[in-house]
C-alpha cells in the first residue's frame, strides 16, 4: 500500500506540516499541495468542496508528493466513507463532543470487524494498492477535532477512544468554548494553556495532537511546544495575504517616488 507520509513521520518521531485548501479548484490545489507540505487538507466543512468536487480536488493533490487530508462537514458516516473511497488517506472530523461520538467516526472510517466500513473503495484501490482493504484499518489517520465546551469536559474519554488517532485543535470554535471571540493564532493566556491541556491528555492516551495554526511563526512555537502535527496556512489566506503585500509595496513605492 502506498505510504502514509504524516504516519511515516510520527514513527520517526518527526512532526508533520500540513496545508489547507478552501479553494474548489483543482489547478489551486495542485499548486498548493506542490509547495512541500508533508499533507494537504481539503476542507469540506467550511471550504468551498462538496462531494461533487471532490474527486478532482483528491486527484489533484495525488499528483504531487502530499497526503492527502480531507475535513469533513459533520460527523457522518456517508460522507466519511465517500471521502476514503475517493482516496483520501486521513480523515479530520470537526466538533467531537464525547466518546460515542468519537466511536461512530471510528466505526466510519474502519472496515469490519474494527468498524462498519462499507468495503467499495472505488478509487482508493487503484491509486494506494491492491491490498488497500487489509491495510487501510491500520494506515486510515482519523483525527477527532476537540473544539466545543463539552468536547473540553469530555477531553479524556475522547482522547482514550479506541480507533482515535489523533486529535485536531480547532482555535476558533475553541475560543467560543473559552468565552472569547473567534480566532486564529490566539495568544491568550487561557486559550494557549487550554491547547497544552488538550495536548498532554492526547499524548498520555497515546495519541497524536495537531494545531490548526494561520501563520508560519505561530506554528513553529506549535512545534516547539510538543504538537505533532501543525497546519501553517491555507490557499486563501496566503493568497489574500500575498495580494494585500503587493498593494501595499505598491503604494509605498508610489510615495517614496513623489
Amino acid at each position: 500500500m502506498k505510504p502514509n507520509k504524516i504516519k511515516q513521520l510520527w514513527a520517526q518521531g518527526k512532526p508533520a506540516t500540513l496545508g489547507w485548501i478552501s479553494v474548489a479548484n483543482s489547478f489551486t490545489a495542485e499548486m498548493m499541495a506542490s509547495q512541500g507540505f508533508d499533507a494537504v487538507c481539503i476542507d469540506m466543512q467550511h471550504g468551498e468542496t462538496g462531494l461533487s468536487t471532490l474527486m478532482e480536488m483528491l486527484q489533484a493533490v495525488s499528483a504531487t508528493d502530499a497526503t492527502p487530508v480531507v475535513r469533513v462537514g459533520w460527523n457522518e458516516p456517508a460522507a466519511i466513507m465517500k471521502a476514503l473511497d475517493f482516496g483520501a488517506s486521513a480523515i479530520i472530523v470537526p466538533l467531537i463532543n464525547n466518546a460515542d461520538e468519537a466511536r461512530k467516526a471510528v466505526s466510519a472510517c474502519r472496515y469490519p470487524p474494527a468498524g462498519d466500513r462499507s468495503s467499495g473503495p472505488v478509487r482508493a484501490m487503484q491509486i494506494h494498492g491492491p491490498d488497500y482493504i487489509s491495510e487501510a484499518n491500520d494506515d486510515v489517520i482519523l483525527m477527532a477535532m476537540i473544539e466545543t465546551k463539552e468536547g473540553l469536559v469530555n477531553l479524556e474519554e475522547i482522547c482514550a477512544t479506541p480507533g482515535v488517532d489523533a486529535i485536531y485543535i480547532g482555535p476558533a470554535d475553541l475560543s467560543f468554548a473559552l468565552g472569547m471571540a473567534p480566532r486564529a493564532d490566539n495568544p491568550d493566556p487561557l486559550h494557549m494553556a487550554t491547547c497544552d491541556r488538550i495536548k498532554e491528555a492526547a499524548h498520555r492516551h497515546g495519541k497524536k495532537v495537531c494545531m490548526h495554526c494561520a501563520s508560519a511563526g505561530f506554528a513553529a512555537g506549535a512545534i516547539k511546544r510538543g504538537f505533532d502535527l501543525v497546519m501553517i496556512t491555507s490557499d486563501l489566506g496566503s493568497m489574500i495575504a500575498g495580494v494585500k503585500l503587493q498593494i501595499t509595496t505598491f503604494n509605498e513605492a508610489l510615495k517614496s517616488g513623489s
